[in-house]
């Protein structure tokens, strides 16, 4: 049987930390079953010329047919415009060729091509949103509505939403929460419209107790002068836009009073000088954090260092269709994890036996949460299998193949 051409296009980038967390593995799973991929992707200089090697080969071992094209940063907005100007240029030559069955679209930019090649085309579409687009660049004060040129843009994407989940073969969201909030939106033509939930699934073989080496990880030991005996807090990604540094470090600080000798370990390509200003300035020692970058391959070990991870993300509306990738990896570990209620499907993943929730970010909540974290017995097995259970690469391939089959069948063999 011949297999089904697909142009996958995302304004990720595949030398990114995401591409290579959240778009690859996911299209290596899929062309094993027989898909064949074209991507598109939209490449930051520096990266590219850095990783390119590496990536293209990584594909190449899977079929894929990469087609990078630069993407351009300034000015705001007509920089944008010029990179979808030239992804439909090159989304449209690429179809002459090959005659794409599917044209698979990762967020909302990719999807301005992707809806306008489905009504021109015939091409099926898939509007895989990976969150509120529109309403995560308001909430992260990216785009200040104030402005009249942002509102404008704001309203230009919310209304491209609207055509996108009314007009999508299939839409992909990243939680049961998105889902159920667009089922809800009266505005939406073919309600209920067919969407099917993968979260930001992880690699489980990496992500996993026994991808760490032990001789690495006493090194690191040595490295960040760490006994073993120390109770390790950590922190895994950036600390920008989302993720509320203070809370943490205020978290932090009442954990100094349980465990006075704990160390607060960020895995973090972040300058340590941005973390360490603030909590000065909250009067925590600098001597309690250790702040390190690690390459992809070696965060298991890291994290191997912690007794548990944390993170707090602002609970905004856009937010509720967003699905951490980190709390995935961090589960994958073993480790539990304490963060905060009202982000996507966060609160039904996590469990008295996992982690702790926190409902209030203050001081006593936090006080509540560090007593229930040290007078719980976690087990590393369980946490794992309900990583198993949720953030499993192969069932998210697997619901991908499903959401294939359904709207392009039959599906390869």
């Amino acid at each position: 049987m011949q297999p089904i051409n697909i142009l996958y296009i995302s304004y990720d980038g595949m030398t990114d930390p995401l591409g290579q967390s959240q778009v690859i593995p996911y299209l290596q799973g899929l062309s094993n079953l027989g898909y064949a991929y074209t991507l598109i992707s939209f490449e930051k200089p520096g990266r590219y010329e850095k990783n390119k090697e590496h990536i293209g080969a990584l594909l190449k071992q899977s079929n894929i047919d990469w087609q990078p094209l630069p993407y351009t940063k300034k000015p705001p907005v007509l920089s944008t415009l010029w990179d979808v100007w030239q992804l439909k240029k090159k989304a449209y030559a690429l179809h002459r060729q090959k005659q794409f069955k599917v044209i698979h679209c990762r967020s909302y930019i990719s999807s301005i091509v992707g809806l306008q090649m489905q009504q021109e085309l015939g091409v099926k579409f898939i509007f895989d949103m990976r969150g509120f687009y529109a309403d995560e660049r308001v909430d992260g004060d990216i785009w200040k509505l104030s402005n009249p040129v942002y509102r404008q843009v704001y309203n230009f994407f919310k209304k491209k939403e609207q055509q996108f989940l009314s007009m999508a073969d299939y839409t992909i969201s990243l939680t049961k929460k998105g889902k159920e909030i667009i089922h809800t939106w009266k505005n939406i033509k073919n309600q209920p419209v067919p969407i099917q939930v993968i979260p930001c699934c992880a690699d489980l073989d990496l992500f996993s107790e026994k991808s760490v080496d032990a001789g690495s990880l006493q090194q690191l030991r040595q490295r960040f002068n760490l006994t073993g005996q120390e109770y390790v807090l950590s922190y895994l990604g950036s600390v920008g836009t989302w993720y509320m540094l203070d809370e943490m470090l205020d978290f932090f600080k009442v954990l100094l009073r349980f465990k006075p000798g704990a160390r607060f370990l960020f895995i973090t390509g972040e300058p340590a000088s941005d973390i360490l200003s603030k909590a000065q300035s909250k009067g925590i020692p600098q001597t309690c954090f250790i702040i390190t970058p690690a390459p992809h391959s070696q965060v298991p070990t890291y994290l191997a260092l912690s007794n548990c991870a944390v993170f707090f993300i602002k609970p905004v509306f856009s937010k509720s269709a967003s699905s951490p990738t980190k709390q995935g990896e961090i589960m994958g570990m073993g480790l539990p994890h304490v963060c905060n209620a009202g982000i996507g499907d966060v609160d039904d993943i996590i469990d008295e036996k996992s982690g702790v929730l926190i409902k209030t970010l203050n001081e006593a909540g936090y006080d509540k949460a560090i007593q229930t974290l040290l007078n719980t017995q976690f087990e590393k097995k369980y946490i794992r299998q309900r990583a198993d259970e949720i953030y499993s690469l192969s069932a998210g391939v697997e619901k991908y193949r499903q959401v294939y089959a359904s709207i392009c069948p039959p599906g390869p063999k």
